[in-house]
């Protein structure tokens, strides 16, 4: 069935299933200089309607590009898609949009998936008006003329607390604070209504009431639409308080990925171990922080993994494979995504006594304030 909502009309979400589901995800971009540079190299995750996955990890990890990807938006050439699906709950159906033709992908750009970025001043066009920008995003993609699109131009600026919005529709971005130009970028984000918004960083040039701010009218739109939510960043404070689902993720890989709850009560990969051990502590006084490397590198880390004491080793690209590696034929067939405890991924080396258990694929539909899927 579907269902209308405004001037579009949306296929029913089957909220039993995820919305977009990332399988076997690599990017690689050309280097002049060597070999192929692996962006992103076997990406697994999904996000059902109505949830928050929160994609963590440090600059240059394949966060952004996971996403761009997502709407075609890294550049071929030099970047290239090397392998795997996203599928995606369209108006049309189910889709693979790795394989879409660019002139179906322009239709879910900014229609059914939007995307908002860190740094909104170098997003807007400077020698346009506001309006202008969200008008030709809402002319685009919805049945209306110019009336009506400022009509649901202004109704989307007041909706992401901009005051005035039918005066300050004829502004140029630069007349604009950095809080009121990231909340246009929503505006114009959310004007058309998605199914899916990926949040990339989308507060990190801000100070911290405004970032809160921010933040908070993502949570609201959130709720008031039915909207999923990719939120892409490396604070975990922010993680903690926006996420139902994170992945964790590491030289182009997810190495980790659970309930918010889960993450943070027991992180199990190293590396995720590490980034909340380097966070400073406001009432523990260090000499110095503990370094992410300094985890990962510890052997006794690995014994707090369930099974590491029968041959199952947390995966690290600098590490030397066990000798009981056990992989299978293609790219990364060294690595695996493993269902380590219930709705609890890790990232290891695909060892023997790995590879003598099956693993689905990271799948929770878990939501903070709901009950728990059950599995």
């Amino acid at each position: 069935m579907a269902k209308s909502s405004g001037n579009k009309i949306h296929r029913e979400l089957d909220e039993s299933r995820p919305l977009i589901q990332v399988k076997d995800l690599a990017v690689s971009f050309d280097n002049r200089d060597g070999p192929r540079i692996q962006a992103v190299d076997g990406v697994r995750m999904s996000i059902y309607p109505r949830q928050t996955l929160a994609v963590v990890g440090e600059s240059g990890c394949g966060k952004s590009v996971t996403a761009m990807s997502t709407l075609h938006l890294v550049p071929r050439p030099p970047g290239r898609f090397d392998r795997g699906q996203i599928m995606f709950q369209t108006d049309r159906g189910l889709r693979d949009l790795v394989t879409m033709p660019e002139k179906e992908i322009r239709e879910i750009r900014g229609n059914e998936i939007a995307m908002i970025f860190q740094e909104p001043m170098t997003s807007l066009n400077p020698v346009y008006t506001i309006g202008d920008q969200i008008v030709e995003a809402i002319l685009l993609h919805q049945r209306v003329g110019v009336e009506e699109a400022e009509s649901i131009a202004i109704g989307s600026m007041r909706d992401v607390g901009i005051p005035s919005p039918e005066t300050r529709l004829r502004a140029y971005p630069h007349q604009f604070s950095g809080g009121m130009r990231q909340r246009v970028m929503i505006a114009m984000a959310l004007a058309c209504q998605p199914k899916l918004l990926l949040a990339d960083e989308p507060t990190t040039a801000l100070d911290v009431t405004i970032q809160a701010q921010i933040l908070e009218l993502l949570r609201d739109l959130q709720r008031e639409r039915q909207m999923a939510i990719m939120l892409i960043t490396h604070a975990l404070g922010v993680v903690a308080e926006n996420a139902d689902v994170v992945c964790v993720m590491y030289a182009g890989r997810v190495v980790e990925y659970a309930s918010v709850f889960d993450l943070f009560d027991k992180p199990l990969h190293p590396y995720t171990r590490g980034l909340l051990a380097s966070i400073p502590k406001t009432r523990h006084k260090d000499d110095r922080l503990v370094t992410i490397r300094e985890v990962v590198e510890n052997e006794a880390e690995f014994a707090k993994l369930p099974g590491g004491d029968r041959g199952v080793r947390p995966w690290w690209p600098w590490h030397t494979p066990p000798a009981d590696l056990a992989p299978r034929p293609g790219p990364a067939g060294d690595y695996v995504l493993h269902e380590i405890e219930p709705n609890h991924w890790v990232g290891l080396w695909r060892t023997k006594a790995v590879a003598e258990h099956d693993s689905r694929e990271p799948d929770l539909a878990f939501r903070v304030g709901e009950p728990a899927a059950t599995v």
